[in-house]
């Protein structure tokens, strides 16, 4: 298991539940972004996906969708390895 893992839940619209581990997480022009995947086990590889805050500060719960803009997801990719550099994960585009 990762250390310190921390794991988010999501709710999809047709009430099921997903599980994803926080890899690393960033905050661009008020907005947050995790780099989440859907795997616990370090020498099992998972699907990586970044997903992005919609939620306003006031509000209890985070709204997260998933980044599916091919430019936006470029640019925090480059974020994000530079982030992970030197850790023991490797994120492939």
């Amino acid at each position: 298991m990762m250390n310190q893992e921390k794991i988010i839940t999501l709710t999809t619209d047709s009430g099921e539940n997903l599980d994803f581990y926080v890899l690393e997480e960033t905050r661009i022009n008020n907005r947050s972004y995790l780099l989440v995947t859907d795997s616990a086990e370090e020498e099992q590889e998972g699907e990586c996906y970044i997903l992005k805050d919609l939620s306003s500060q006031s509000e209890e719960e985070a709204l997260y969708e998933f980044v599916e803009d091919d430019n936006e997801i470029d640019y925090l990719y480059k974020i994000f390895s530079e982030l992970l550099d030197g850790a023991d994960v490797d994120i492939e585009k």
